[in-house]
């Protein structure tokens, strides 16, 4: 790539739209201070962030390799680092970060940094990865052959380790993730990307089926002896059946779920995990809802509820205990209200709600591609 000065290295942050894009310019507002003490002052780092779109469903680690090369050659960039919230394999495994230090690139799979801490895990991982490659280019305009060693490039990412790299390939230093706590690592990261918080608001006709199925239910008489009756595990029944109801319900009404119509063992894996992440998002966006909707109803029932009619009716006093009971009953029967009006919903505006734009455009290449 590019000459820099004797003392500047710019670094170019090369982000996918939306999430890896505001990660880069966050960690841009400091990283050029980072790098500067990291380095003890020798050198000084511009650093730029370039939002574009770079990455596929469908793409192998190779052919996303040398697009990132071209893109570098094309403006002379000194180092570029991209940042992509695809999640990307190597030989079985999901990959970390891959570096070319003979071409100065880094590519960094933010998924596989997990959901947790992913600002600071992003920095911590592109500023060793910018100093290896600042390194290796000082080491060949010396003429020395010395550089940094690589092996510090994530070494603070545990249980991220080293993988071999083809002699035939571009890269010559690969760091992946494997085993359970690899997947699940990568399928957070997937999770938080995805940003299933947005699913609340996105499933406004579903919200007002159960939110006016809770509020006949809770002025009914019937509900009011069946709650009565009812035992703590099978309170917990009807909870996590209406929860299971509402997310199965979105998923196939909606076509969420990924069928891959590959039988290779690596396309099968790539499905597994997408539909993991659309689970465990669904999912934690049906529990954000049925939090709310017990909630309400608890407060509904505060407000409407009659203890002599109550009583008189089931013979058990009005009580606390008898109060969060009822909500939480009525809050599993409004569940499955909400679930059958979800089906007024659009699907596109529940893959909107569901999932990030890029994830978006991924999933409408994959099923291009299979149909």
């Amino acid at each position: 790539m590019g000459e820099s000065s004797r003392n500047v290295t710019v670094v170019t942050l090369l982000a996918d739209p939306d999430a890896p894009t505001e990660v880069a310019r966050r960690m841009a507002r400091d990283l050029p201070a980072r790098l500067a003490d990291a380095s003890g002052q020798e050198r000084r780092y511009d650093v730029k962030v370039v939002s574009e779109p770079f990455t596929a469903g469908t793409e192998d680690l190779p052919t996303l390799i040398r697009r990132v090369l071209d893109r570098g050659r094309t403006e002379d960039w000194d180092i570029v680092v991209a940042l992509t919230d695809l999640p990307l394999h190597s030989q079985g495994r999901k990959l970390v970060v891959e570096l070319s230090h003979e071409h100065g690139l880094a590519l960094l799979s933010l998924p596989s940094l997990g959901g947790l801490r992913l600002h600071r895990r992003a920095r911590r991982a592109v500023e060793k990865a910018v100093l290896s490659l600042a390194g290796a280019q000082t080491a060949e305009a010396d003429g020395t052959g010395h550089r940094r060693s690589p092996g510090d490039c994530t070494s603070r990412l545990t249980p991220v380790h080293r993988a071999p790299v083809g002699d035939e390939e571009a890269a010559d230093l690969r760091y992946v993730v494997g085993g359970p706590r690899g997947y699940l690592r990568v399928l957070g990261g997937m999770v938080r990307a995805n940003r299933p918080w947005r699913l609340v608001p996105g499933l406004s006709k579903a919200l007002a089926a159960a939110l006016a199925t809770g509020a006949i239910a809770t002025v009914n008489s019937t509900l009011w002896s069946l709650a009565a009756s009812l035992d703590t595990p099978r309170l917990v029944i009807a909870m996590v059946g209406s929860i299971a109801l509402m997310i199965g319900w979105l998923i196939v009404d909606a076509r969420l779920w990924h069928r891959s119509t590959a039988h290779s063992p690596e396309e099968r894996k790539r499905a597994a995990l997408y539909n993991a992440s659309t689970v465990v998002t669904v999912g934690i966006g049906v529990l954000v809802c049925y939090a709310g909707l017990l909630v309400i109803n608890l407060v509904w029932a505060l407000f409407i509820l009659n203890g002599q009619v109550f009583a008189s009716l089931t013979r058990t006093p009005l009580h606390a205990a008898e109060y969060w009971t009822l909500a939480w009953f009525v809050a599993s029967v409004a569940t499955v209200g909400g679930a059958l009006g979800s089906g007024l919903e659009s699907d596109e505006a529940i893959r909107a709600a569901a999932y990030s734009k890029r994830e978006q455009e991924r999933r409408r290449m994959l099923d291009t591609d299979e149909d």
